[in-house]
Order: structure tokens, then C-alpha cells, then sequence
């Protein structure tokens, strides 16, 4: 009965090595990791749900637990702000920066993209192509108008001067 179950596990551990693929790092293409959906809309709010994007980019989005405001509000910037020792940034309005590229300049700016924290550009780096357009294509489905432009960062405030005030 154990040769069984050590043939049983043997077999299992074939099948899994044969299986594997390669690291992310070295995968390209379409065989790359992504987020497999019944659409690309559905991906990318998904990404853009588990990725945090609303926690800064959307007003009101962190504060609220992500019970408000409604999806026809997501993405179009905050004026909350993010201070640290860079200054103070706000999330920037994603709708506009989406409705000024195209698609192609979405992935060139998701791949090269800086900015001053809290935006994680590093993970952001590492999400596949095919992931990056599906938040392109989701963020250009939102209803409703797209907003206006977040507050421009506030650079730091020298030592021992009072924070500046915020929009």
C-alpha cells in the first residue's frame, strides 16, 4: 500500500514539474501572467480594485472603506493629500491622463512612468502588458464626465515652518 501512494505521489510530482513555466521575469508575450476575465473591462476594474488605484485617485474612495462614491466617480483625482518628506502629492485624475494617450502611451508611461509617493511605480512596472492595457480600456469605459485635474504637488515645507495648507 505505500509503494501505491509513493508511486501515486511520484506521478504528482512529474506531472506538476512538467507543468511548470518560467519565472515572470522570463516570461513574454501572451504566455506572460495576467488576469484572465471574461473581458478586458472586467480585468481591468479588477486590477484597479486590487491594485489600491481608488485608495488615492479617487476622493472619498479610501476613506469610506470603498463603500463610496459610486463607480461613475472612480479615477478622476483627489485633493487629499499624501505628505511625506517630498512635499504633498494628490492622486492624480486618471481619466484625463488616459483621454490624453493613446493606448500604446498608457503601456510606455505605465513601463517608465515617476512620480512622487505614495504612487507605486515599481509594481506598477511589473504587471503585463496585456493587464496594463485592460486598465486603459477599463478607466476609457467609466461613465460621466472625466473631472478635473488634482491639485499640483506642494513641494516640503522647510523646518520649522507650519504645514502648508491643502486645497
Amino acid at each position: 500500500m505505500n509503494k501505491v501512494i509513493l508511486a501515486g505521489a511520484l506521478l504528482v510530482a512529474v506531472i506538476l514539474v512538467a507543468g511548470c513555466r518560467p519565472a515572470l521575469s522570463e516570461q513574454e508575450g501572451p504566455t506572460a501572467a495576467h488576469v484572465v476575465a471574461a473581458s478586458d473591462l472586467e480585468a481591468g476594474r479588477y486590477l484597479v480594485v486590487v491594485g489600491g488605484c481608488n485608495d488615492c485617485h479617487t476622493a472619498g474612495y479610501a476613506r469610506s472603506g470603498g463603500a463610496r462614491p459610486a463607480e461613475a466617480e472612480w479615477l478622476k483625482g483627489s485633493s487629499e493629500p499624501h505628505s511625506g518628506p517630498w512635499g504633498t502629492s494628490f492622486g492624480k485624475n486618471l481619466r484625463l491622463t488616459v483621454a490624453e494617450r493613446s493606448e500604446d502611451e498608457w503601456v510606455q508611461l505605465l513601463d517608465t512612468g515617476t512620480s512622487l509617493p505614495p504612487m507605486p511605480w515599481p509594481s506598477v512596472r511589473q504587471m503585463s502588458e496585456a493587464d496594463k492595457r485592460a486598465v486603459y480600456r477599463y478607466i476609457r469605459s467609466l461613465p460621466g464626465d472625466a473631472g478635473q485635474p488634482a491639485p499640483a504637488p506642494l513641494p516640503p515645507r522647510p523646518e520649522g515652518l507650519p504645514a502648508a495648507k491643502t486645497p
